[in-house]
């Protein structure tokens, strides 16, 4: 079958350009063989990154189609039905198939499908990825862990580092402070981890400000996209389980980013972005320091059209309201029964 291949072509600091590259392909064949095949018989010049061919080493990330994928992953085949699935079209169309290629998003292009990954290893590095020093100084034996220890670690320990995830980041995309979903499903692991010696005060620095836990908006594109399964979004709620009970005060932005989030899904079935940030970030605007913050992430909001302007209540509010009230009156009467 033939298979037009649009990619974008770009140096470091300059406009992206698109160049078109046609190629037979079987639907077997994955989207980085396509590209070898390009690179080797057409244009020697196209950059993209690759190294083990078998979805092991995450270096041949890349948008495919409009999300971030592993060209060793995805095959012509399947990339051809999902878009023609989506234009509602029938599997047997006549006209050529096309593939768009295109750089991860969130960092900047070295050249064509290759981009600087520095931002996305510092913040790797400030989730501090690694056991507690103090926990790794047993002497004389090995720090052993019991085989349901170790599951624990399974989910997060298939992470490849391919970036997928963080290229899709929406909090990531306004907020550059934002370490984004790959680091902390990695700082998840290091909570659960019975190894490690640091669990309060690594909770307590995930817990600051909107850099860390707090600053995830729920979009789910990070779980969507992983293909590993980690399902980050999950890793990141995890933590957050874990911080509530070290911050009992009414006042701390984590115990009303919990109340306020309820309350506006009570409302209106989903979440109305823009009264969560005045009544989190800046505690119903008597945080003048925060209120201010708020100033440039609403701005970079606007300039890349993530701030909604208007909000319409969901469909089912009436049902998700009673859910939440059921559950609200289930938890109220157990804390009276044991008080009792």
């Amino acid at each position: 079958m033939q298979v037009v291949f649009k990619v974008v072509r770009q140096t470091q600091n300059s406009s992206p350009r698109i160049q078109t590259y046609r190629l037979e392909a079987e639907p077997g064949h994955t989207i980085l063989d396509c590209l070898n095949r390009i690179k080797w018989e057409q244009d020697g010049s196209l950059a993209f990154r690759k190294n083990c061919r078998n979805t092991i080493c995450g270096s041949c990330s890349m948008r495919i189609n409009g999300r971030s994928a592993l060209a060793c992953k995805e095959n012509v085949g399947s990339e051809v039905q999902r878009l023609q699935l989506g234009a509602n079209a029938t599997i047997g169309s006549d006209a050529i198939p096309e593939i768009a290629v295109a750089p991860m998003g969130n960092m900047p292009v070295i050249k064509d499908l290759v981009v600087d990954m520095s931002s996305f290893w510092n913040h790797l590095e400030a989730v501090e990825p690694y056991v507690s020093t103090g926990a790794r100084r047993i002497p004389e034996r090995e720090f052993l862990q019991s085989p349901e220890e170790r599951s624990q670690l399974d989910q997060t320990g298939n992470c490849i580092m391919c970036g997928a995830c963080y290229s899709e980041c929406n909090a990531r995309e306004v907020n550059p402070d934002f370490v984004g979903p790959h680091a902390l499903a990695k700082a998840y692991r290091m909570v659960a981890d019975s190894r490690d010696a640091q669990t309060e005060p690594r909770l307590e620095k995930y817990n600051q400000g909107t850099q860390g836990v707090w600053g995830c908006t729920r979009c789910f594109y990070c779980n969507s996209v992983c293909p590993m399964g980690v399902a980050p979004l999950e890793q990141i709620n995890k933590i957050k389980q874990e911080i509530l009970p070290f911050k009992d005060g009414a006042d701390s932005r984590s115990i009303r980013h919990r109340k306020v989030l309820v309350e506006l899904v009570k409302q209106g079935g989903w979440i109305d972005e823009r009264s969560f940030a005045l009544q989190v970030v800046s505690n119903f605007f008597h945080d003048i320091r925060g209120l201010l913050s708020l100033g440039p992430l609403g701005l970079r909001m606007l300039l890349r059209r993530k701030f909604p302007l208007t909000f319409e209540p969901s469909e089912g509010t009436a049902e998700v309201r009673s859910l939440i009230e059921a559950v609200q009156q289930k938890e109220t009467e157990g804390r009276m029964k044991d008080e009792g």
